[in-house]
């Protein structure tokens, strides 16, 4: 399967054989084959619809690790149309964590929470939570970022200049919230990614947690 997905003999979309079908051709036992299905579809070869079938996967989105680009930048440079889903805007009561995550003075205590689908070409890719010290956003509404890049809010409507920011990866599953919203089976394999955004003067500017699907991106890393 591995080398007529790879010699395009079968393309992206295009159903594979069922398990019936590849036990009898390859005269292996049922959970042989079903043990290599899940290997292809943890490689992101292949995906798995419930009730449809299994279907041969499109390429991986490169995403590049070093620039600091948005969501959004990131779809845009690769040519994917890109949009965002709101599942709650709340200013809450910051935690003893990210009040240090975020060097928070001693007074503030808000943070103002905002939670998101991100999908690419229509399909559920991440889900997305963003914690903003709220001393630094006065007036942020929920309307303000309706599918708009909190990057370009950041620079446009604040005028804050982002530096750098520090990002962790952790190999994760998904819980049976995370599949249903990103359209997975139960347990799929992810990767959560969460940054620290800086401004120029070393304040932090954003803490994000966002879990996006294995299946759909690959990172990569430049070393000189």
């Amino acid at each position: 399967l591995q080398e007529m997905i790879e010699n395009e003999v079968l393309k992206p979309g295009d159903s594979i054989p069922t398990e019936r079908e590849l036990c009898k051709v390859q005269g292996v036992s049922r959970m042989t084959v079903n043990k290599a299905i899940m290997s292809l579809v943890n490689e992101g070869l292949i995906y798995r619809e419930q009730g449809k079938g299994t279907f041969v996967a499109y390429p991986k989105v490169n995403r590049e690790i070093s620039p600091l680009k948005s969501f959004s930048d990131q779809m845009e440079q690769n040519g994917i149309i890109s949009r965002s889903e709101i599942l709650s805007f709340k200013i809450i009561k910051a935690t003893k964590k990210y009040k240090i995550e975020l060097k928070m003075p001693e007074n503030e205590t808000k943070i103002i929470e905002i939670k998101r689908v991100r999908f690419s070409d229509e399909q559920p890719v991440a889900i997305e939570t963003a914690l903003l010290p709220h001393y630094l956003f006065d007036g942020m509404t929920r309307a303000m970022i309706e599918d708009k890049s909190l990057y370009e809010i950041f620079r446009k409507h604040y005028g804050y200049k982002l530096d750098k920011a520090k990002q962790t990866i952790e190999p994760t599953q998904l819980n049976d919230y995370e599949s249903k919203l990103l359209n997975q089976e139960d347990s799929a394999l992810a990767l959560i990614f969460s940054q620290t955004t800086y401004l120029e003067n070393e304040i932090p500017i954003e803490y994000t947690k966002a879990i996006f699907r294995s299946d759909k991106y690959k990172y990569q890393i430049t070393l000189k």
